[in-house]
Order: C-alpha cells, then structure tokens, then sequence
C-alpha cells in the first residue's frame, strides 16, 4: 500500500464506518467521535470495574469505566466526558480526574483512539449501572486481588477488555 491510495469508504453507520485503502480494510468511528476511558482507584487502594453485555462479544464483558466524548452531540472534552461517564456508570465523582495520554485500542484494525484519565479522590454519589438500559454491575476490586478477581471472571465466561493488561502489568512482568 502507498501512503498516497485513496481511502474509500464501504460502510457508515451512525457511530463506525468501515474503509479500504489500498488493500487495507478497517473501521473509524464515525464522525471523530473518540472515547475517554477511566482509571479509577479509590483511597483504599480498590479499582472500580464496569461489567457490562458487549453485543459484538455475546456475552459480558468487564472493563474500565469508558465513554464516548460528545457522544449526545455536545461539545465536550475528554475530561468531561469521563467525569459524566464515571458517575453515570459506576457512581462515583473523582476530587481529580489527570490525563495520561492519548492511546490506540486496536491499530491493526481500528483508527479508534481513546484518552486514558486517572480519577481519584473518590466519592459514591450515585448507584451508577449506566443510562438507557446500559444495565452496568459495579465492581470494587482490590489492587492487590486484580489477578485473582480477573481469572474469576474469566472462568464465569466473562470477556476481559484488553486495557485491564496494566493493572497485571508487574505480575506479568515478574511472572507472578
């Protein structure tokens, strides 16, 4: 492929579309809408966790708290979209929502990037469980048990989201 083939769009729909360019196929989101995922670990050292059904997937899957930015068509920025997204999925407002950086979930396949925010200061405000039949169970799962909460998880038939890979980054760096 050259970096000058024209790109071709197969597909739209009214948050991905599907393009070629050259012999490449992936998928964008529509619009540049990107997302803004969550990194929230209370004073106690617990991470909260999303579980939620992922049609894609056909089953649960769990997760960092996460959302589309501007998603409702509003003019919003990655740091606001997280701290609506934490409070309606999970309950919790962050005292302080820091960015960590621009990343790529997929970019063999996918152009889709996300900002990962960190929250902390945590304070329970809300049940959370998501907003039009998102139907979201909150987990509050310890750093120290992520590994065990994690194999549980899996063993129930429920999809790991690949961002969950840094809360086991030293345990796999070590081999524990």
């Amino acid at each position: 492929m050259a970096i000058e083939d024209p790109e071709h769009t197969v597909w739209q729909g009214k948050f991905i579309t599907a393009k070629v360019k050259g012999k490449w196929e992936y998928v964008s989101r529509a619009r540049g809408i990107k997302a803004a995922v969550i990194l929230a670990i209370d004073d106690e050292q617990h991470v909260i966790l999303v579980e939620q059904f992922r049609v894609p997937l056909g089953r649960a899957c769990i997760e960092l708290p996460a959302g589309l930015i501007g998603d409702n068509g509003e003019s919003e920025n990655a740091t606001d979209a997280a701290v609506r997204e934490l409070e309606e999925e999970t309950g919790y407002r962050a005292a302080r929502m820091d960015t960590l950086g621009e990343y790529y979930s997929s970019p063999g396949m996918v152009s889709e990037s996300f900002t990962l925010l960190r929250a902390s200061g945590l304070t329970k405000v809300g049940p959370g469980g998501g907003v039009d039949g998102e139907d979201i169970t909150v987990h509050r799962v310890p750093i120290t048990g992520i590994g065990q909460f994690i194999a549980e998880s899996r063993a129930r038939g429920l999809g790991i989201d690949v961002r969950l890979l840094m809360l086991l980054g030293p345990a796999i760096m070590t081999g524990e």
